[in-house]
């Protein structure tokens, strides 16, 4: 099934770890939507529930670079929700691919995070979020992230950020 949606996924997506176990389109948007829910709340146990713990699993960003493992992937995350930036992003106008075994979820992220000054500044990335289901586990979980910005100004005021 190929539609687009707007998920608006963002501080109030759910944690909807319990339906990543049901197989097509509703078990992988429980998974994407868990995703969310554990980035706003910046919950990293559910994160890396929801991550693949492959050592193949992959992120590729501009913050991060390009990572493989879901250790590796969850360390990035730690160090992102103790950099104090208070990230809040919100997922939204996804192209969606579901089949049997694989979703990938096409879309924009808007966010917005705290400064070294207190401030509120808002960033946005085009990214895809790939999920596969899991023969053994029973359930969805990501295996690859890309994302991209187009402003590279507000890019590097977000990687400051995070590094702080």
């Amino acid at each position: 099934m190929y539609e687009v949606v707007d998920y608006d996924f963002g501080p109030a997506a759910r944690n909807r770890l319990a339906g990543t176990t049901l197989r097509g389109r509703e078990g992988a948007v429980a998974a994407l939507e868990t995703f969310y829910y554990a980035l706003n709340s910046a919950d990293l146990d559910t994160l890396a529930e929801v991550w693949s713990d492959d050592e193949l699993a992959q992120l590729d960003n501009p913050v991060g670079g390009i990572i493989r493992s879901g250790a590796a992937i969850t360390e990035l995350y730690r160090r992102i929700f103790s950099s104090g930036m208070d990230l809040s992003v919100t997922f939204t106008d996804a192209a969606t691919y579901v089949t049997a075994d694989t979703a990938v979820f096409a879309g924009r992220e808007r966010c917005e995070y705290t400064d070294a000054e207190g401030t509120r500044v808002p960033v946005e990335f085009r990214t895809s979020r790939f999920f596969a289901w899991v023969p053994g586990e029973e359930r969805w979980r990501q295996i690859h992230h890309h994302g991209s910005a187009d402003d590279p100004g507000a890019l590097r005021a977000y990687q400051a950020a995070v590094r702080r």
